[in-house]
């Protein structure tokens, strides 16, 4: 049985093996400090909202989602991660979790609900062109480094 819900202080040490394997499948790397960083925003911070998805009492998928405002349309809901335990793939897991936040983007009266994933992310893919629609957007990032001439840049690191 698949149980959907807020994560649980209990939860740290799985929901940061969950993580580390999201990342690690980006190929993102990210300091240790950073997972305790997460977590703490996700526990404490009205802006970040995470859940967690259980089979059997144990945790076998997360999501992390925020919302935030747009120009021309109210609010929208972005899921920035989303990971399933490889042992519990293809029990319906990842696409309770889209439900869930979507449930939430309903909840919020935000006005769209959106992701990202890699092209070549086919199993993911799959799933997404049932539950979503592809809008032929590609995303483009701007390195933040050094700016020519040796200035930095602006703004802060992101974690994705």
């Amino acid at each position: 049985m698949i149980t959907i819900g807020s994560l649980r202080e209990e939860d740290r040490a799985a929901w940061e093996a969950l993580a580390r394997g999201y990342k690690e499948f980006y190929r993102a790397m990210v300091p240790d400090e950073g997972y305790e960083q997460t977590w703490q925003r996700l526990r404490g911070d009205a802006e970040f909202h995470g859940i967690g998805a259980w089979l059997h009492g144990e945790l076998v998928g997360i999501a992390h989602y925020l919302f935030h405002p747009t120009f021309w349309m109210e609010d929208s809901c972005y899921l920035q991660d989303l990971f399933v335990d490889e042992a519990a793939r293809g029990r319906g897991v990842a696409r309770m979790l889209i439900e869930k936040v979507a449930d939430a983007s309903r909840e919020q009266g935000a006005s769209r609900f959106y992701w990202t994933t890699k092209e070549d992310n086919t199993a993911a893919r799959a799933l997404y062109d049932k539950v979503a629609s592809f809008k032929g957007f590609i995303r483009y990032d701007h390195p933040m480094g050094l700016r020519p001439g040796g200035s930095a840049g602006g703004g802060r690191s992101a974690m994705t």
